[in-house]
């Protein structure tokens, strides 16, 4: 069974986001979408990590091969709990190229039993990104053209400066 990992912090999911999954889940046995902190962006987040792991278990349930996770550690690490033979990193742009192609790097060097595969957006989500759909939302703007619809008022009753704090 050939098991990969879409790493992210998902803050939240996107069209984009679970465009990469579903692709993934076309290409292989087993994606686990794992859930990690990116210790840079520890204190900005805006959802925790259960309910990102609940809002891409709603977005993903029709996908059966799909499974989410949240980790805290070395993505080489968790790669080798489970067994992972590859991490699928999604690119928007060239500009995301160089730093995946670094942390891809670094992953082999730590794990050398897992690769790095990447897939190109489509270009209808180049320019999409959790932050630019806070942003959004932040502003009371639509991001129903964004974000999955099963979470869409999540991230709205969250995040809008409409929204009961």
């Amino acid at each position: 069974m050939r098991t990969v990992i879409c790493p992210g912090s998902f803050d939240p999911v996107t069209l984009g986001h679970l465009d990469i999954i579903s692709r993934s889940a076309k290409m292989f046995d087993r994606v686990i979408v794992l859930v990690m902190t990116n210790h840079l962006k520890k204190n900005n987040y805006c959802f925790t990590a259960c309910e990102r792991v609940d809002m891409i278990r709603r977005c993903t349930h029709n996908l059966a091969n799909v499974e989410v996770d949240t980790y805290d550690g070395l993505l080489a690490d968790y790669a080798r709990q489970v067994n992972a033979v590859a991490i699928v990193k999604g690119l928007r742009a060239v500009s995301d190229f160089e730093y995946e192609f670094q942390q891809a790097l670094i992953n082999k060097e730590l794990n050398g039993d897992v690769d790095t595969v990447f897939i190109t957006t489509r270009a209808e989500n180049m320019y999409l990104s959790s932050s630019v759909v806070k942003h959004i939302c932040m502003l009371d703007g639509d991001i129903s053209k964004f974000v999955p619809a099963e979470i869409c008022e999540d991230i709205i009753k969250r995040i809008s400066r409409g929204a009961e704090k």
